[in-house]
């Protein structure tokens, strides 16, 4: 397994980073205590997480950095771990990125992942307000102050992106290393289209979320039927149609081929594509883990490659 260097930081991954989500959320912390031992123990680092998880089922947010703050505290491995979080989704007064609101958050972060950096954080979302030079200055400061080591995005538009990196350059800031877009095997279009030549021609490395399609891309949801087999089934619903039920036929045959799952294919075939960092998958349960975890080892052949390219092509 090759591991993989994000952008131009001296960060150092292998090809799949764990989505913190769930935690305190769909598991509770004992769970993903259990988890995060596993994850650590087969020689990954790589967790990404957000001030806002999850504050859509508690009210108030901060709940997964709380976690894997107690996690690392525990087991005393926070040197030898790559930790991301976000800042800007809404926490009670809507999207904000800011400069003061940036400095006032991160602070917040830190206490909670008990620490005192944070190796890469991450813009959430626009605001659609704030200039990209203010906040690039609040970036520029936590850098300096040692608190940020680096920096990267996510839900920007491609002029945005383009916008913030021209500023960078421009001003001696920070810049965006990495970028956190939606994509997948079914959800490929604004990503190739758009995104994509922006990342490759900053090495901008991408670290995509909904890798599995909120769960659709694992074959656990065929019908709508299926949607009550999980609190985030829901989710899949728009996945259920034509185009997706083909994707998941080829999906099947190229599973029992390499005798596997379709989830494992689906990720594998993600970290086929150059620009990929690192897919972020989250699991609830260790069998889930270790199905991830093989994923990012399996290789695709050329032709398996082209089959799922073009059962799932947008042009």
């Amino acid at each position: 397994m090759k591991k993989r260097k994000l952008g131009n930081t001296d960060l150092v991954v292998n090809p799949l980073c764990l989505g913190a989500n769930v935690f305190g959320w769909t598991i509770n912390e004992k769970s993903s205590f259990e988890i995060l031992d596993v994850f650590f123990a087969s020689g990954y680092n790589f967790i990404d997480t957000a001030d806002v998880y999850s504050r859509w089922a508690s009210g108030i947010g901060g709940e997964s950095e709380t976690i894997i703050g107690k996690w690392m505290k525990q087991i005393k491995n926070r040197d030898k771990m790559i930790i991301a979080t976000k800042v800007g989704m809404d926490m009670g007064e809507g999207p904000n990125i800011s400069k003061k609101y940036i400095l006032k958050m991160v602070d917040n972060s830190l206490r909670r992942l008990q620490t005192d950096y944070i190796d890469l954080y991450q813009t959430h979302v626009d605001d659609n307000i704030t200039p990209v030079e203010e906040t690039l200055e609040a970036y520029h400061e936590l850098v300096k102050a040692g608190k940020v080591r680096w920096i990267g995005a996510s839900n920007l538009s491609p002029k945005k992106l383009q916008d913030f990196l021209e500023a960078s350059a421009k001003n001696n800031f920070p810049r965006y290393e990495t970028f956190q877009p939606l994509y997948n095997l079914y959800d490929r279009e604004v990503f190739e289209k758009e995104l994509e030549p922006i990342c490759h021609e900053n090495n901008v490395s991408v670290i995509n979320y909904y890798s599995l399609a909120a769960g659709f891309l694992t074959g656990k949801y065929r019908s709508e039927a299926d949607l009550s087999k999980s609190v985030r089934g829901a989710k899949a619903k728009n996945y259920l149609n034509e185009r997706g039920l083909s994707i998941l036929k080829v999906l099947d045959e190229v599973a029992k081929e390499y005798e596997t799952t379709c989830g494992n294919i689906a990720i594998a075939w993600l970290n086929s594509k150059p620009s990929i960092g690192a897919p972020i998958a989250s699991a609830t349960s260790i069998a889930q883990l270790k199905d991830i975890l093989f994923a990012s080892r399996l290789q695709l052949k050329p032709e398996t490659l082209k089959k799922l390219d073009e059962v799932s092509e947008w042009k």
